[in-house]
């Protein structure tokens, strides 16, 4: 990134952004965290990696969610040329844990294969905690860096209060009034350049445990946020949580993001799905449309995939802490040739630990080496 200096130290809480307290060069294989037994097809958290500013990370789950009801995949696959408002290469943030690893280990056996196959590749930002009085600069500095190489960022703003529903992921704004002043904050750095924002991860798929009322609160803040950010920036693309295929059916889903907003064009360019999971890209693409047909709004409405860890489909026994034989998926990129997928993006970034084979949102090599051999990349 080529950024002011004073921008690029502050470059807050990220997906990948590199950690700057003592021990975050971490053995290989840290002690596992205690995870209980997932249900089959349990939802995954998202657990965001440690900030580069002094203050810890939150806390990351240490229980699977709720069972959710798998939707049924009879979606069409049907390819269409589509044309969004969001062109060119995604930007890579050169600020990272494993930009780190890399820089450090050059005579490791495992930096060729994760050198070229995951610290080459773009992946979101994360800003996870909750810092009001810096978020603006944080954004600026990554936004900033996209814009002066002519490359598209893409930001995740992580602070939503019960963030996780379950409070596994703990953090987060203190209140709804402190969330809607952060977000007003983290908008005023988005500069004026294209940008992606996936906006809060598990607020919208995650809400059974919240009241009518609690919930009916939180979709209104939500909406609120994308239209503070889209007013900030207009050529910004933001994105609502639809959670994955293999959670929420498509009709439940879409009635929540309606609620939050997701429909309107004032506050929304559609839905991501597939955030820190591993369903194919297939069966995402075929869900999101799905969801998206129910939403209803206008039709330039899309879809966002993550398709960091679905290179080899989601395990079989549903389990969704660091499972084995996962890989890389789909490489990021602005052009998927599918019709309402307006992106493949890399939001979890591959080798950061869900909590068992590392401590959670630390970079584990030996994970990301995994990923990377075993990735076929096209699912």
């Amino acid at each position: 990134m080529v950024a002011a200096a004073s921008l690029v130290v502050a470059a807050g809480a990220a997906a990948g952004v590199l950690a700057a307290f003592d021990d975050r060069r971490a053995p290989d294989e840290a002690a596992p965290a205690e995870v209980s037994a997932s249900p089959r097809l349990a939802p995954l958290p998202a657990v965001p990696s440690p900030s580069a500013k002094s203050v810890p990370p939150s806390p990351s789950p240490s229980k699977p969610r709720a069972h959710s009801p798998a939707p049924s995949r009879t979606g069409t696959n049907t390819k269409r040329e589509r044309t969004t408002t969001v062109t060119g290469r995604l930007y890579r943030h050169p600020d990272s844990q494993v930009l780190d690893w890399v820089r450090s280990h050059a005579g490791d056996p495992r930096h060729a294969v994760i050198a070229s196959r995951i610290a080459e590749q773009p992946a979101a930002v994360w800003f996870a905690e909750y810092a009001p009085d810096t978020v603006t600069a944080r954004v600026a500095a990554v936004t900033s860096g996209g814009a002066a190489l002519g490359r598209v960022p893409v930001v995740v703003p992580y602070a939503i209060p019960g963030r996780d529903c379950g409070g596994h992921s703990q953090g987060g704004a203190p209140g709804l009034d402190a969330y809607d002043a952060w977000i007003d904050r983290f908008a005023a750095g988005l500069g004026s350049g294209e940008v992606i924002v996936v906006l809060e991860p598990d607020s919208v798929a995650q809400t059974e445990c919240l009241s009518a009322g609690d919930r009916a609160d939180r979709f209104a803040s939500l909406a609120r946020a994308g239209r503070v950010l889209k007013s900030a920036n207009p050529r910004a693309r933001v994105y609502y949580d639809a959670g994955h295929s293999g959670w929420n059916a498509p009709a439940r889903q879409a009635a929540w993001l309606r609620q939050a907003g997701a429909a309107s064009p004032e506050s929304s360019d559609g839905i991501f799905s597939n955030v820190s999971n591993f369903h194919t890209t297939a069966d995402e693409v075929a869900y999101d449309r799905r969801v998206l047909d129910a939403l209803g709004g206008p039709a330039g409405l899309g879809a966002v995939i993550d398709t960091s860890r679905n290179g080899n489909g989601a395990p079989a026994d549903g389990e969704w802490c660091d499972p084995a034989g996962r890989g890389l998926g789909r490489t990021p990129t602005l052009s998927t040739g599918e019709y309402r997928i307006d992106a493949y993006l890399w939001v979890k970034l591959p080798g950061e630990s869900d909590g068992c084979k590392g401590r959670p949102g630390t970079f584990t090599p030996s994970y990301a080496y995994d990923l990377a051999s075993s990735g076929s990349g096209s699912s």
